[in-house]
């Protein structure tokens, strides 16, 4: 299917989404960090849908002004479905998009016909994950703004592909175009996302999880080096209608590791159609 590209104003500011067409609710993608809704391409060209560069992010709007905490980012989500005219969706999310869609499908159950979460940033605690060490740093005021500064593309590119089960799944092309992206919008939505999403926050973003009754698929990335898999499984476990699917091999972008992600995403939210 082809992909289009679309911005639009909203609230103010420009808001850049790829559509393509899809049957019924259409699937919504929420990217992580630091990434964009490039991450969704071969999604949206398998089962179409819509997928945001979320404030901060892509080609997005990344003023001082907005707000990147995982409930403005929620905000926003809410605008853009709103401005679209869209009442129901299927959910797929990862790493930190997985925080910022579980926060919209609370907000409005009624609405996610269908959940996806793709090694996803816990919502609960979770004393097996470590954050890498670009990360680790971020969240230390004054320490986060240095390091942001000065991180290179080199060092980008070796965080990136240290997240991949196969470092060459991570394309020159493709880390070029998230370079290109990394300016200082997206540094500064970075640090103030990391700083505002502690323990406490993301646990209340996690309360009602186990409320969701929509059918939720847990896809997870066995080798990824900083979210493993026990995180997916509390997922599975906490949500009363979800199964977990481990893809072995696979790291913490799993659809570059294997193409089977992108297969078993198309084929769940396909029964709902």
């Amino acid at each position: 299917m082809s992909v289009d590209e679309h911005t639009i104003e909203l609230a103010g500011s420009p808001a850049f989404y790829r559509t393509s067409p899809a049957p019924g609710a259409p699937a919504l993608y929420v990217h992580g960090v630091p990434t964009s809704s490039d991450d969704w391409i071969s999604f949206l060209e398998r089962s179409g849908g819509i997928a945001p560069d979320l404030i901060g992010f892509g080609r997005s709007a990344k003023g001082g002004n907005l707000d990147y905490s995982i409930e403005g980012l929620t905000d926003f989500l809410e605008r853009l479905l709103e401005h679209l005219g869209i009442d129901s969706v299927k959910l797929v999310a990862h790493d930190w998009g997985a925080a910022v869609g579980l926060a919209l499908a609370q907000r409005n159950p009624e609405r996610i016909e269908r959940i996806v979460l793709i090694n996803g940033v816990p919502v609960f605690p979770s004393p097996d994950v470590r954050w890498h060490l670009l990360a680790r740093l971020w969240v230390r005021p004054g320490i986060g703004e240095l390091v942001m500064g000065a991180t290179t593309r080199s060092m980008l590119a070796r965080t990136l592909r240290s997240g991949a089960a196969d470092p060459k799944a991570w394309s020159d092309a493709r880390i070029a175009s998230i370079w290109e992206q990394f300016d200082q919008g997206t540094q500064r939505a970075i640090l103030r996302l990391y700083r505002s999403a502690d323990a406490a926050e993301l646990t209340r973003t996690g309360e009602a999880l186990d409320r969701l009754d929509a059918p939720a698929l847990v896809l997870w990335g066995e080798a990824d080096p900083w979210l493993p898999v026990t995180v997916g499984e509390t997922y599975a476990a906490v949500m009363p209608d979800a199964r977990i699917d481990r893809v072995q091999s696979a790291g913490h972008w799993p659809w570059l590791d294997s193409p089977y992600v992108v297969d078993r995403v198309a084929s769940f939210l396909a029964e709902a159609a």
